[in-house]
């Protein structure tokens, strides 16, 4: 006959296995890194990079929010990112994708520089507290941020300065958005002509 305080015993053991299991798969993933290289900067807070296989990731920086390009402080955003980021090879570490498919990531300088918090010591780019989910970068970015208010560091120099997400909300209907709109519009009835041909 078996000894009872045996099986008690493997009980025990597979209940903390199982534990440690689900514990394991709790975790977050790791978050997947590459090298590449900045090959075009759109705006203030998105740029194209290029992996040494020659693939293209359009990449939004995360946690922060720069003014458009047609918005005021707009191109000095841009130019500030391109400064930083311009023939330098970057870590990306991806964090998500957003609805537009772009990778939203932390960029790193190859001194180890986080990008995405020198635009907002620059006063470049706002904290996107919204959004900013990771605690470290985050209170980091949220602190540069009070930072270069106070020092009226960029876009803080201006009077009344306004927060990207109200200036798109505001220019939705407009040419701003207008544009790509009609492109997109001319490029779905070139595809129907050419569908028809067929």
């Amino acid at each position: 006959m078996p000894n009872p305080c045996c099986y008690s015993g493997m009980k025990s053991l597979l209940y903390v296995v199982a534990l440690s299991l689900c514990l394991w798969l709790a975790l977050p993933a790791p978050a997947l890194a590459f090298s590449a290289r900045a090959s075009r900067v759109h705006d203030g807070d998105t740029v194209t990079v290029t992996s040494e296989d020659g693939a293209a990731t359009r990449v939004r920086l995360y946690g922060i929010d720069a003014p458009e390009y047609k918005q005021s402080y707009g191109r000095e955003a841009k130019t500030a990112l391109a400064r930083l980021v311009r023939r330098k090879t970057l870590d990306v570490e991806r964090v998500d994708t957003d609805r537009y498919g772009r990778t939203v990531a932390l960029l790193r300088l190859p001194d180890g520089t986080l990008v995405n918090e020198t635009l907002v010591a620059e006063g470049a780019a706002w904290y996107y507290g919204e959004f900013c989910k990771r605690e470290d970068p985050c209170q980091r970015m949220s602190a540069l941020e009070q930072q270069a208010r106070a020092e009226r560091l960029g876009l803080w120099a201006q009077a009344d300065p306004q927060r990207p997400s109200d200036w798109r909300r505001e220019h939705k209907k407009g040419e701003w958005y207008a544009a790509p709109a009609r492109a997109m519009r001319k490029a779905v009835r070139k595809v129907k002509v050419v569908w028809r041909r067929r």
